[in-house]
């Protein structure tokens, strides 16, 4: 199991032969908003088998980068998936994911499979594009990851390991937003360490931080999103003994012990 984050919520999951992408952002910005990195290298998200759509904000569902992988099966909600349907032009092949488990073609014949989770992320609701946002459950035979998608706290977020049928391995955990102050609908550093001590996990990769601000205020990006990361690492020390935090940098992979 190797995971690679891109910066934001865009991360790379190499699990027993198959490449997940999720929530691919892959150009210097996104709308308005500016990265705070460099934009990823193509060879490190290059040819995923899979990608994994957690809702339709701008932040996540970029179309432009979207269509830089037509050649992946693009996952997401039945509403996310009906809409890109509708966009048709140079998107990926769209299938919809319910609360049962979904089989991934792989090559190499081990089982992996993706399921959909909940989330609590409707504080932003969009009129043109549906506000479907949902998580995911990642398993093979090396692990099990919870990619939480964009989400705040909530009780359920301790049944992720009867979900998955078995203990949570990794956790990718939003700690964080693109602005000087966090929204409703979100985790912060100390929120996403308890999302980690419910979901029982043995590691956790905070994302959602550190990449996208706005315009006119790299000046002052750089301290309030650099700091996040941090903060999360100090919260899972003193919240979740359990539990190893591990903190990348945009660019930066990491590789599950086994």
């Amino acid at each position: 199991m190797k995971v690679t984050w891109l910066g934001h919520s865009s991360v790379v999951l190499d699990l027993d032969g198959v490449r997940f992408l999720t929530d691919p952002l892959l150009r210097p910005h996104a709308g308005l908003l500016r990265r705070l990195a460099p934009r990823p290298d193509p060879s490190s998200w290059s040819r995923p088998d899979v990608v994994l759509l957690s809702h339709l904000h701008h932040d996540h569902a970029e179309l432009s980068s979207l269509r830089m992988l037509r050649d992946a099966t693009l996952m997401s909600a039945p509403e996310n998936v009906a809409w890109l349907r509708r966009r048709r032009r140079r998107l990926p092949d769209s299938v919809p994911l319910g609360d049962g488990w979904t089989t991934i073609d792989n090559p190499t014949g081990a089982q992996v499979q993706v399921r959909q989770v909940p989330a609590e992320h409707r504080h932003r609701p969009m009129p043109h594009r549906p506000n479907a946002a949902h998580g995911h459950l990642v398993r093979g035979p090396s692990g099990t990851v919870w990619i939480a998608g964009d989400t705040g706290l909530f009780p359920e977020m301790a049944a992720m390991p009867a979900m998955a049928g078995g203990p949570i391995d990794v956790a990718l955990v939003p700690v964080w937003g693109w602005g000087p102050r966090l929204s409703a609908g979100h985790l912060s550093p100390v929120t996403a360490a308890r999302a980690a001590v419910l979901s029982g996990a043995r590691f956790a990769i905070p994302v959602h931080w550190g990449t996208l601000h706005p315009p006119f205020l790299a000046h002052f990006a750089r301290s309030w999103l650099e700091q996040p990361g941090r903060r999360f690492a100090e919260a899972v020390a003193e919240q979740a003994p359990g539990c190893t935090a591990v903190v990348l940098a945009p660019g930066q992979f990491w590789v599950a012990p086994s």
